[in-house]
């Protein structure tokens, strides 16, 4: 019994290499080959890609909250209307303050699961934007993973490797 046990466990550990060895996506969260109007989207990337260059440019050597709001500030700036920008950076800001007061208290999962409930129950289509949620939490779990023992620069730089990996 014991043989065919762990022969059972061999073939098992076996058969799963081949779907941990499959290379993760690489490149953008939507390929625009997939948009209505690919070379408007392809544009409309561009800009937001200039606008934060831009913008980081001229919020450079802040940090913290500073830095956080000089690239709300400089992004609203850049936008059609600046005003209504400001407006929805400020009510993201206080749903998650929402959030996390409701979540207070809740530790790990539990508390990952919360504030997903809560950051979509306004959303228009809740559903997807759980389904979003959780696969964002899949990848920064899958992130952890493969740096939890660095610290520091090569922390950073696991991280970085490891989320440019879609």
């Amino acid at each position: 019994m014991r043989p065919l046990l762990t022969f059972a466990a061999a073939v098992l550990v076996a058969a799963s290499f081949p779907l941990h060895a499959q290379a993760p996506k690489a490149g953008p969260r939507f390929d625009c080959s997939q948009a209505k109007d690919p070379k408007a989207c392809e544009e409309a990337r561009e800009k937001i890609r200039t606008a934060r260059a831009k913008a980081e440019q001229a919020c450079q050597g802040k940090a913290g909250a500073e830095h956080r709001a000089c690239m709300t500030h400089e992004m609203c700036a850049q936008a059609k209307d600046p005003k209504t920008c400001e407006e929805r950076v400020a009510k993201g800001r206080d749903a998650v303050k929402s959030a996390r007061a409701a979540c207070e208290g809740k530790r790990g999962a539990e508390h990952d699961d919360c504030m997903l409930k809560q950051m979509c129950s306004q959303a228009k289509d809740s559903a997807k934007c759980e389904a979003a949620g959780k696969e964002r939490l899949a990848r920064r779990e899958k992130i952890r993973e493969a740096c939890k023992d660095k610290r520091g620069e090569e922390l950073r730089t696991c991280v970085r490797e490891n989320s440019t990996q879609k």
